[in-house]
């Protein structure tokens, strides 16, 4: 896929998409990167990580954030020099190959409809802890449609709904976590009978590592540290959405850089503090999938009424990712069809410079979560999840590939015109940079080597086995997409 050049795609080829209002200011930036983090693969996913791993869950989320931090870091290093919307795809595009922009933007708008499939999926357990005799297959359709409305609305107004949303979800997980140290620390009575202690993640069915880094169970499957940060990594996935957000946003050399480091901190409080406080009140063991551990936790102490607060603190956290991932999406298709790789009614805006073609287009796709949900809603989670987290590793490897050829373009001289690098090469370009991945000789193929191990690990499990095979089966559809699309020309 990749072509040896140092020079950036002809401008022609990638239209900037002027008429989107850059109406999202510092505070939704700040927000809607954390919203589109925490979601379902904290609030829901976390229960199987949990299972996998124990508390070493702990340093597979702090492992698996790290990495994480360095894909963001390099997209916002292009992002800051050369804001524009769908990121992903326009910087390939301009920077490795027509392509490369092809199968980077339409394997991010397919990733974030499976994101959004996920939200949807899980979205009848959070409305059963109140209504067990609504189908989940209901509660998913109700929501897909309110959300959709939504995003019809303008930019700023959907800043604004994620700015809240966020809100909640980080005012209940610091309450949550509050409220847990103070079981810790007064030593209130839980339903376990075992005393509330950071000890327990040491001292409970084999320790801090009680499956090892991987081992292999007597049921046949895998757990282990290792075999967890496959599930961490879908946790985290969304934590991009800040390079989509670029093209909107008013002052991107300022909010993007402030957003893109305060990843590091909202990994520590909101993934490890928040799982490591669970662990300490309700035994690892005992958090068996069935809720929420962030419902478990109140329900163990008998707090019923915190955990029904919390319960729709999750459904909330599920919608927000979802309305996040419907942004996001629109926005792709949008510079997909300003690109030529989309068709053009998806290049149009309404008044409001909202992509109503791609926001409806994107929100029928989605749902056919609804469907799958009504047939195997055993399975919709698992199997979904599974098939997200392969095209979220395909969407971070092209991060990381395009982020060095971008540095390779600035070396040689020939940044686009419209580049804050523009007429500048050599150490001079690389200097000029003003948000810089650290260590950018070696952070990338690092983070690299990372992502192989991660869809390694994808295959001992049958369910990401799957997602694996159909990860290259996408990838080969969309190299023949391409190909066809070369030929209508």
């Amino acid at each position: 896929m990749a072509e040896q050049s140092t020079k950036p795609r002809e401008t022609d080829d990638v239209p900037v998409p002027a008429s989107l209002r850059k109406s999202l200011k510092n505070r939704h930036i700040q927000l809607i990167a954390l919203g589109g983090a925490i979601g379902t693969g904290l609030f829901y996913g976390s229960s199987e990580s949990i299972a996998l791993a124990g508390p070493s869950i702990l340093l597979a989320y702090l492992i698996g954030g790290l990495a994480i931090f360095m894909i963001v870091r390099a997209l916002s290093e292009m992002s800051v020099e050369d804001p524009k919307a769908g990121a992903f795809s326009y910087y390939a595009t301009q920077y490795w190959s027509k392509r490369a922009g092809f199968v980077s933007g339409w394997n991010y708008w397919f990733n974030y409809i499976l994101v959004s499939m996920v939200e949807l999926s899980v979205v009848g357990s959070f409305v059963n802890y109140w209504f067990p005799a609504i189908p989940t297959w209901v509660s998913a359709a109700a929501f897909l449609i309110i959300i959709a409305a939504a995003n019809l609305l303008g930019v700023s107004q959907f800043g604004e709904f994620e700015f809240w949303f966020a809100i909640i979800k980080i005012v209940a997980v610091v309450a949550m976590i509050l409220g847990g140290l103070a079981v810790i620390v007064f030593g209130l009575p839980t339903d376990s009978g075992i005393k509330a202690s950071f000890a327990n993640w040491f001292n409970i069915d084999g320790g801090f590592f009680p499956n090892g880094l991987m081992s292999h169970s007597a049921d046949g499957t895998w757990t282990g540290l290792l075999m967890a940060l496959v599930v961490v990594m879908f946790s985290f996935g969304g934590t991009e959405l800040i390079g989509i957000t670029a093209g909107e946003t008013e002052d991107p050399r300022r909010t993007i850089p402030r957003a893109t480091n305060d990843i590091i901190w909202r990994i520590l409080v909101f993934y490890i503090g928040a799982l490591g406080v669970i662990m300490a009140v309700v035994p690892w063991n005992t958090i068996d999938g069935k809720s929420s551990p962030f419902v478990q936790i109140f329900d163990s102490v008998g707090v019923h009424v915190a955990a029904g607060i919390l319960n729709f603190v999750c459904l909330t956290a599920v919608m927000s990712v979802y309305n996040s991932g419907l942004y996001a999406n629109s926005r792709m298709l949008y510079s997909l069809a300003k690109q030529g790789n989309a068709p053009a009614y998806l290049g149009k805006l309404n008044k409001n410079g909202v992509p109503v073609a791609g926001v409806i287009t994107s929100a029928v796709i989605t749902a056919i979560a609804v469907v799958v949900v009504f047939l195997w809603p055993e399975f919709a989670f698992n199997y979904l999840m599974s098939i997200a987290t392969i095209a979220g590793v395909i969407n971070w490897t092209m991060i990381m590939i395009t982020e060095m050829k971008f540095r390779r373009v600035a070396e040689a001289g020939n940044s686009p015109e419209d580049s804050a690098l523009h007429g500048l090469s050599g150490k001079d370009a690389l200097a000029a940079i003003h948000f810089k991945l650290p260590f950018a000789k070696v952070t990338p193929w690092i983070v690299l080597a990372f992502l192989a191990l991660v869809v390694v690990l994808m295959c001992f499990s049958p369910s990401y086995r799957v997602a694996v095979i159909a990860g290259v089966i996408w990838l080969v559809i969309l190299f023949v997409g391409y190909q066809l699309t070369q030929v209508r020309k």
